[in-house]
């Protein structure tokens, strides 16, 4: 599992050309759901991500959280983040988790993190969005099952 965090100070998913989430101070996160994944990796991921400070505090160093922050989380599902390029010039996403686990994991993921983070928005599973951010720093962290 790979979620891509990025420190945001608003981002937005549309679908169809309609908002479906948009947050303030916060991450946007893609995930990505492997073959091997399961809620064990999930907990163990958005454990990770809901803990990690790097927001600034008053003396300027990244040492608070997103519940520190009042932060909230705009969670997207992408499995390009399985991209494999070893191989010529078109990507092969043979590693990304099947549809059906893919989806199951991430709604998991949403309901782990609604747990914890008071807002938390989303993209729409398998859906064609455009995501906007503006990255703030930038800072953006990848945490990847596999080195965790």
């Amino acid at each position: 599992m790979k979620f891509v965090i990025q420190r945001v100070s608003r981002a937005k998913v549309d679908v169809d050309q309609k908002t479906v989430g948009s947050i303030e101070k916060g991450f946007l996160v893609l995930i990505g759901v492997g073959h091997g994944d399961t809620r064990n990796t999930a907990d163990k991921l958005v454990k990770k991500m809901t803990g990690l400070r790097i927001f600034d505090d008053a003396d300027g160093k990244t040492n608070l959280s997103l519940k520190d922050v009042d932060g909230s989380l705009l969670l997207i599902s992408q499995f390009t983040l399985y991209a494999d390029c070893k191989k010529g010039n078109r990507p092969s996403f043979t590693n990304a988790g099947k549809p059906d686990l893919a989806e199951e994991l991430y709604e998991y993921i949403i309901a782990q993190c609604r747990a914890i983070i008071p807002r938390v928005e989303t993209g729409i599973f398998g859906a064609e969005m455009e995501v906007s951010l503006t990255n703030d720093g930038p800072f953006t962290v990848i945490l990847d099952s596999e080195t965790l």
